[in-house]
């Protein structure tokens, strides 16, 4: 019998995990529509705009756009975005390998910094002499009410941080948003910015109004900021997906434990009535003799 209590604690056990992933997965899905609705909206515009901007580079020089300097590859920033919790299957640890492999074949031998965008990865980071936590830009937690104004903060100090050579190269590494069961891992250039130039060599003929430099002076940090929000946008989004499929997967593990935990149960008690009937019968048939 000792055994079939044990059995049925963990039949219970099995149904309350089961009840607080199927809950965690339609939490997650009720977040994922709204994060899913705003980074489709956005990307469009996002993208234009650095269609935008990596064109207009391509007509300016270096007193025009500190911006896409180029410099001697010493110091680096890789910026990774992740979630502040876990329980969403690959999501984090993929953006941390992504970046340690960045260090360990890209930027070999160079002086890497880290901006943790996120918890888990900043937990991951914190311990190195490295780290940048985004209070250092006057952000606590970006993600506990994600909006642009916070975003552009952050995005603001690291750009200060190229302008005064701290940094001459500036990397994001987040997840980008496919569907509610994908996300890829991306890692993109932030800083310097990289001029398209066309097939031809001309990167298009604009025509300034009211004046080149205000437009540039104004289009160019606007747009950096706006590519760093959509990261980030991409990544909360992604972070919903990954939870919400990996809850449902951790749901569908526990109904078919469950099943087969009731099915040894049911296995074990039939044992059981049948030894008892047999001692039963058993002790008749002994005092019957």
């Amino acid at each position: 019998m000792a055994n079939l209590k044990e059995i049925r604690n963990r039949i219970t056990s099995v149904g309350s995990t089961m009840q607080i992933t199927s809950a965690m997965k339609m939490v997650s899905a009720a977040k994922l529509k709204r994060a899913q609705d705003a980074i489709v909206q956005m990307r469009p515009y996002a993208e234009k705009l650095k269609e935008i901007l990596n064109n207009l580079s391509a007509t300016l020089d270096l007193s025009e756009n500190a911006y896409a300097e180029e410099r001697e590859l010493k110091n680096v920033l890789i910026i990774g975005v992740s979630s502040n919790r876990g329980l969403c299957g690959g999501f984090n640890n993929n953006v941390i390998k992504e970046m340690n492999r960045l260090v360990a074949e890209k930027y070999q031998g160079k002086n890497v910094q880290f901006l943790g965008v996120g918890k888990k990865v900043s937990d991951a980071f914190r311990k190195g002499g490295a780290f940048i936590p985004t209070t250092e830009y006057g952000v606590e937690d970006v993600f506990a009410d994600l909006s642009f104004d916070e975003a552009s903060e952050i995005a603001k100090g690291v750009m200060e941080g190229f302008l005064s050579k701290k940094f001459d190269q500036v990397v994001i590494v987040y997840n980008s948003f496919i569907n509610a069961a994908n996300q890829e891992i991306k890692s993109e250039q932030f800083l310097p910015v990289q001029p398209t130039v066309s097939e031809g060599g001309n990167s298009g003929d604009y025509i300034f109004e009211p004046s080149k430099m205000e437009i540039v002076e104004e289009l160019i940090p606007k747009s950096l900021k706006i590519q760093f929000f959509k990261a980030l946008r991409d990544s909360f989004a992604s972070e919903h997906g990954a939870r919400m499929t990996a809850m449902h997967k951790a749901t569908d593990n526990a109904d078919a434990l469950k099943r087969e935990l009731t099915l040894s149960y049911n296995k074990a008690r039939q044992a059981a009535i049948t030894n008892e009937i047999l001692e039963i019968v058993g002790g008749a048939e002994a005092l019957n003799g």
